[in-house]
């Protein structure tokens, strides 16, 4: 697929290899087909994946294309947005990118050959009244009374409809299937509507567009796509699919196959559900770290191999199914252990001082990057007779369990000195604001002190060389697993999914590139944010914990 990544077998590859095999299709092409109304998630992610990795692996193509056929919810940002996700990914479509308001003509073209076969009609109910006449799953649908008009007087109504004349919500052209049929969507559904609405690439030109069941069979037919994949929600739009392409004079019959969407815990893939939440402000915006669109996870430090590999693991079924949050934070846990510098951040800090080391010491300590990987290199880290430790790493009275510092016991600073603990000083409520200690000046870097095994090691920043950084930590967006049953989003919003800390990182961190991931000791893997961060304030987010904390918190 890309680099050392494989892609797998799968239901749909099979199909592929069988279609090959009996030369139904000497190449396979393939396509993208998102609406630019809104961001890209990580269920397109695994939309991604599956067209461009089914079409590299066959040495085949993959399109890109644009359904953009509903001109109010759509605009050019959200198309830049999901070229960018989609190169950001690793991947690369075939020749020019498509729309499908490149067709409009042909699809306006394509409606009139129904209507003069007498498979079309303009119906003026309204759209209350469709849904009426439309019947239920047991009851059959009711045919309009507009359905049997002549041939001449539908192509009239759509002539007007098409010249502005009539006014919107007024009038639509549906197909004549069957009213009665078992299946919904060949109840005469609607191919046009009208919209006075300015297009972002068509402008005035269009006041009625087509409905997405019909452009995108037609779409699919004139690229030439050879395998049209698609959700599992749109299996009974199969029927329509292949009514509209057999209705048609046009050469090509794409086949539809349906697979199973993304369903992730703690995390809703509906855009319209999603832009709620950037409209209510709920999230700063759609690359907000907390949002699992494409670009909320690359600004939170989500790598595109990390979302790749999770794509490849889940697999492709016909079998809707819950994934675990884990198996997302595995993929780039595993990656980022592997490959992230290591740095020192102190996120809650409390400050000790080395009371026998003389005022204004400092040392460089030089340390390395990654425990495990020399060719990482090293960096210097200034030490002082004053620094910054985690307030959690310190207690006063002792207990078994606990192997940091504890008042009248010894700890090792990491890479420096053994310190003990000798006294605390407290303000007048109570709490401690200052650590005074005693090191062992003749044991820097060593491990054994006194013939005993130090256990306990912190991490620390010199008060006189650490920058101020802001820490944001990152808990899932909702504290229910399974949002499908939600009747109110918003109440399902976890009031702790950002905790915002302020604290201090080495030095070395000055000039870190955005996004550029770091684990820091016994924190967790972070990165730079792209959007607030700036030398006189550093801000990191948590891309993910050392390990999955999260596992029993909401079962």
């Amino acid at each position: 697929m890309i680099g050392d990544e494989s892609y797998p077998i799968n239901f749909i590859s099979k199909i592929i290899d069988a279609d090959l095999a009996s030369g139904k299709y000497k190449s396979i092409h393939t396509r993208f087909p998102p609406e630019p109304n809104g961001y890209l998630h990580i269920g397109h992610a695994k939309s991604i994946c599956l067209n461009f990795g089914i079409a590299q692996a066959y040495q085949g193509e993959c399109n890109m294309r644009f359904d953009d056929t509903n001109p109010i919810k759509e605009n050019i940002e959200f198309v830049d947005s999901i070229k960018y996700d989609v190169k950001w990914l690793g991947f690369k479509w075939s020749g020019n990118i498509h729309y499908s308001s490149d067709y409009f003509d042909q699809f306006f073209n394509y409606a009139i050959e129904l209507i003069n076969k007498g498979l079309a009609y303009v119906d003026e109910l309204s759209i209350e009244d469709i849904r009426n006449y439309r019947g239920t799953l047991t009851q059959p649908g009711r045919n309009s009374p507009y359905r049997d008009r002549s041939i001449n007087e539908n192509l009239v109504l759509f002539q007007k409809m098409r010249e502005g004349r009539i006014l919107e919500g007024k009038a639509c052209l549906r197909a004549k299937i069957n009213m009665s049929s078992n299946f919904m969507v060949l109840r005469d559904p609607v191919l046009y509507r009208i919209k006075f609405s300015k297009h972002y690439r068509t402008g005035n030109k269009w006041c009625i567009y087509p409905m997405y069941d019909f452009s995108h069979c037609i779409s699919d037919a004139i690229e030439g796509i050879t395998h049209s994949l698609c959700t599992l929600e749109f299996q009974d739009n199969r029927r329509l699919y292949d009514w509209i392409l057999e209705n048609i004079t046009i050469s090509s019959h794409p086949r539809q196959y349906e697979f199973s969407r993304l369903n992730l815990e703690y995390f809703v893939m509906s855009k319209r559900k999603l832009n709620m939440l950037v409209t209510d402000q709920i999230v700063t915006g759609w690359n907000d770290p907390r949002m699992f669109t494409i670009s909320g996870l690359r600004r939170r430090g989500y790598s595109a191999a990390s979302i790749r590999k999770f794509c490849l693991c889940i697999g492709v079924t016909k079998q809707d199914n819950l994934v675990e949050m884990a198996s997302l934070e595995s993929c780039i846990r595993n990656e980022l252990n592997e490959h992230a510098p290591r740095a020192m951040a102190v996120l809650d800090p409390l400050k000790l001082i080395i009371e026998n080391l003389p005022i204004g010491y400092e040392k460089i300590i030089s340390m390395a990057n990654h425990p495990q990987k020399e060719a990482m290199g090293r960096r210097e880290v200034p030490f002082s007779r004053e620094v910054w430790i985690n307030r959690a790493d310190f207690r006063e009275k002792d207990h078994k369990q606990y192997k940091r510092l504890i008042l009248g016991k010894k700890v090792r600073l990491r890479n420096a000195y053994v310190i003990r603990a000798e006294r605390v000083v407290k303000d007048i409520e109570g709490n401690i604001t200052c650590i005074y200690c005693t090191c062992d000046i003749n044991n820097l870097y060593q491990d054994l002190i006194d013939n005993h095994t130090i256990k306990g090691v912190i991490h620390w920043v010199s008060v006189h060389h650490g920058l101020p950084a802001q820490f944001h930590l990152y808990d899932r967006l909702f504290n229910i697993r399974n949002l499908s049953s939600i009747d109110n989003l918003l109440k399902a919003v976890n009031p702790n999914s950002l905790i915002i800390k302020k604290g201090f990182v080495e030095p070395s961190l000055l000039n870190a590139i955005a996004m550029s991931p770091y684990q820091f000791e016994r924190e967790g893997y972070f990165c730079v944010d792209s959007v607030y961060s700036q030398p006189s304030q550093l801000v990191f987010n948590r891309i993910v914990n050392l390990r999955d904390i999260w596992k029993n918190i909401f079962n």
